[in-house]
């Protein structure tokens, strides 16, 4: 069974999307094995300081590096990254898992966005939209994507 790593920077406050994520890795465990890493966000006491902002996102991101093995295939949830349909997203997928033998680690930047340590790191880059979303939503979406793209993949009715 595959093995997915989510890396979320910040955690998860309110009941509702607490609910869906539990909802989503309930019904992901047909398909994989779904394991859900959060690491700290960082207080932002400015916005007003670039050089404080990018040190603060390194530090994020040297954090959730601690949890990616050096073998491990890397994607990260970018805003900068590249926009694939559902279906797109499950061939990918499909090709990546199919070739592919090592876990696969999917990060969720917090609020500032991703460090430089994390980009330089990754396999992959994702938008899911030229949409911002708060990172907590982003959570929820990626979980859906990802049950929808077994079910896409496995031929199940849930796409349309």
């Amino acid at each position: 069974m595959i093995k997915i790593n989510i890396i979320c920077i910040g955690n998860l406050k309110e009941k509702y999307l607490k609910d869906a994520q539990e909802e989503y890795l309930k019904r992901l465990t047909r398909y994989a094995s779904i394991k859900l890493i959060e690491v700290n966000e960082a207080k932002i006491l400015s916005f007003d300081n670039a050089a404080l902002i990018e040190k603060t996102k390194e530090n994020e991101a040297v954090n959730a590096l601690k949890f990616v093995k050096k073998d491990d295939y890397l994607v990260l949830m970018d805003l900068h990254g590249k926009e694939l349909s559902s279906e797109d997203l499950a061939k990918g997928f499909s090709n990546l898992v199919s070739t592919n033998t090592r876990d696969i680690d999917i990060v969720i930047g917090g609020t500032l966005g991703l460090g430089e340590s994390l980009l330089k790191r990754s396999n992959y880059r994702i938008c899911l939209s030229k949409l911002t979303f708060p990172h907590q939503i982003t959570r929820i979406i990626l979980l859906e994507q990802l049950y929808r793209i077994f079910k896409i993949n496995n031929n199940e009715s849930y796409h349309h």
